[in-house]
């Protein structure tokens, strides 16, 4: 059978009103064939021609593009000659309303990955400096190390593992490697960044301050559903892009939970004393900045189903926030007088002394 692919000259994104060329490229000798260029979305694109028939001696043919609205869809191929195969002939279209939007967008994407990538270092140099990590609560660590090793496993394998990506390719034919580069380099480095901070506590003072119960039995559960998965997908129970996706769920759940013991050993200790309060304003722009991208980019390409269709990436997003404003109104308002002595030992509770600044 011969397979005939269809190729994007110039490119999939374009402005509204816009009229571009690209090329229907098909294997040599093929005659006597008309092909059929189907539109998902009819009111997003216009295609001239639609029908195109094949010669003998052409390979490539011209079709001209016209973004009518703003939005996503596909073109697909149809032909009736059986020896045709047109299952991987197709592509993808955006459209835009604004190209402004479009480079704003772009910009505060990188602008947000920055926020986010540096957002370690402020907690890492207030240990630093002060020689000790009294105030940094160890469930928050230990939560965050196995979500970005979990969130780092996931990019990876579906990045690097070509038996993966076939997989995924696989079962979602006409998707696309949602892993890019950038997630990676993230996703590894904040791994990294994290145990460079557990590593700290081994050095500098720490007090009586452990790894509690709570998060030892819920590290366990985590690592009893990984260590099974693994096993499952070891012996083809499972595809190993199912482990991955089972990863993932992980990290998802630890970002809903691991802020928890930090905000409740603040409020036990009313003060906000090593905890970096660098660390959560550099989150919070991330965050924000992040939700603002979301939300141009479905103004832009008049995609709202993105956010309220599936809310689980904004939902997370928001929730993140909500914390670092908890956070922020700790610091800054509820305890933005409560400093103490560091002693061998935490106390329940920090002296507050109202007469000093905040530091």
């Amino acid at each position: 059978m011969t397979e005939m692919n269809l190729l994007l000259q110039y490119c999939n994104q374009h402005n509204l009103g816009e009229q571009l060329t690209f090329s229907l490229r098909t294997p040599p000798n093929i005659s006597d064939t008309t092909v059929h260029l189907v539109i998902q979305h009819n009111d997003i694109l216009q295609l001239i021609p639609t029908d195109v028939a094949l010669q003998a001696n052409q390979t490539s043919y011209k079709i001209e593009i016209t973004g009518t609205s703003a939005g996503h869809s596909e073109v697909a191929v149809n032909s009736t000659n059986p020896h045709i195969d047109v299952a991987h002939a197709f592509m993808r279209v955006k459209v835009y309303k604004s190209n402004i939007l479009d480079i704003l967008s772009f910009t505060i994407g990188w602008v947000y990955f920055i926020a986010w990538s540096i957002s370690f270092y402020p907690q890492i140099y207030t240990n630093y400096k002060r020689r000790s990590v009294v105030g940094l609560n160890f469930d928050f660590l230990v939560l965050n190390i196995v979500g970005f090793a979990l969130y780092s496993v996931f990019n990876l394998g579906l990045f690097a593992v070509p038996e993966i990506e076939q997989e995924y390719f696989e079962r979602y034919p006409r998707g696309l490697n949602p892993v890019k580069v950038n997630d990676i380099v993230f996703a590894v480095h904040a791994f990294a960044a994290t145990l460079l901070t557990i590593i700290q506590c081994f050095l500098y003072e720490r007090a009586d301050q452990k790894v509690s119960m709570v998060a030892r039995i819920i590290l366990g559960i985590y690592s009893l559903f990984i260590a099974v998965s693994v096993v499952l997908s070891s012996v083809n129970v499972i595809h190993w892009l199912d482990f991955l996706y089972y990863c993932s769920y992980v990290k998802l759940s630890i970002t809903l939970i691991k802020y928890i013991p930090q905000a409740y050993m603040n409020y036990k200790r009313k003060s906000t004393m090593g905890w970096s309060i660098g660390n959560i304003l550099l989150d919070f722009t991330g965050g924000i900045l992040s939700m603002l991208q979301m939300i141009l980019d479905s103004y832009n390409y008049n995609d709202w189903v993105s956010i309220f269709g599936d809310p689980t990436k904004f939902g997370l997003g928001l929730f993140s926030v909500i914390f670092d404003i908890f956070f922020m109104i700790q610091h800054y308002l509820l305890y933005k007088n409560c400093n103490y002595e560091e002693t061998p030992t935490l106390p329940d509770h920090d002296e507050c002394d109202t007469d000093e600044d905040d530091k």
